[in-house]
């Protein structure tokens, strides 16, 4: 795996679709700031319901000094919506973008689904280098792939059509992720692929989050969990503990950096940091 001289660390939001949520999020978006991640992505929601509340979240991040990067997808979406968000995007100065392939809204089913490379061939087509496009990859492979190598091929497709580097789904088999690297780079991929951390903050949600994007929680660590019956405060500490070594190894093997789905929540993610010792 290629060393780094400088790693990425980035934070992920998503839009509430509340006032009390948005000051949340504020709240959280300043604590996080104080630990100077290099961008903050906020995700785009199904089908793109959330456009505008993405691009409200986005504005502010980005007018507080922050570098953010909208995710963006078709959905059921023209090529002219899409060249007219990415035009909004230019204006008020976003450079990065995580371009995804996204879903088409249920009962729509006469809606051709836009894969993520052709997505990325459409930005580099309006928009030339002027965004950093970060898409997305899968170390335990897409739930609907067919099978492994197809999945990275679909990957390089990415790059080929233009795509910087790649954040991965979450995952805790950390040797998924660097056999995952392996195969990528014997088919020519050397783009950074940045590791996906989800702390485990609801362990219910977490298994249904992970049911339906295909990423194992190992036995061991669900077994160790349940242990803990309702007691949520021991569960935190527990899922800080995991994945705070898990980042450690990461870190220590090279990896480009790592990108935090916050899940909207602070405290979680400063835990980790802290345990890491990464500067701020």
């Amino acid at each position: 795996m290629a060393k780094y001289k400088e790693r990425c660390f980035s934070f992920e939001f998503f839009p509430p679709k509340s006032e009390e949520g948005n000051k949340k999020l504020r709240d959280v978006r300043s604590q996080l700031a104080t630990l100077n991640p290099h961008f903050c992505s906020v995700t785009y929601g199904a089908s793109g319901s959330t456009r505008e509340h993405t691009k409200g979240v986005v504005k502010e991040i980005h007018e507080s000094g922050i570098a953010a990067a909208p995710h963006l997808s078709f959905g059921a979406d023209s090529e002219e919506k899409i060249a007219e968000i990415l035009n909004d995007y230019k204006d008020i100065g976003i450079t990065r973008l995580v371009a995804l392939r996204g879903d088409v809204p249920s009962g729509m089913g006469g809606v051709k689904l836009v894969y993520a490379n052709e997505l990325v061939e459409f930005i580099r087509a309006k928009t030339g280098d002027h965004f950093e496009i970060y898409v997305a990859a899968y170390p335990e492979i897409h739930p609907q792939a067919t099978n492994y190598d197809t999945d990275i091929h679909y990957l390089k497709a990415k790059f080929d059509a233009g795509a910087n580097s790649a954040i991965t789904q979450y995952f805790y088999n950390i040797d998924a992720y660097f056999y995952f690297i392996e195969q990528c780079d014997k088919i020519g991929i050397s783009a950074p692929i940045y590791p996906g951390i989800m702390p485990i903050i609801n362990f219910n949600n977490l298994i249904r989050f992970s049911d339906n994007c295909g990423a194992e929680i190992p036995r061991w660590i669900r077994q160790r969990i349940e242990g803990y019956e309702d007691d949520n405060n021991s569960i935190q500490q527990f899922g800080i503990e995991i994945v705070s070594k898990m980042c450690e190894k990461l870190l220590a093997n090279g990896i480009p950096g790592l990108h935090f789905y916050t899940m909207n929540q602070a405290h979680a993610i400063k835990a980790i940091w802290d345990n890491l010792g990464l500067k701020q």
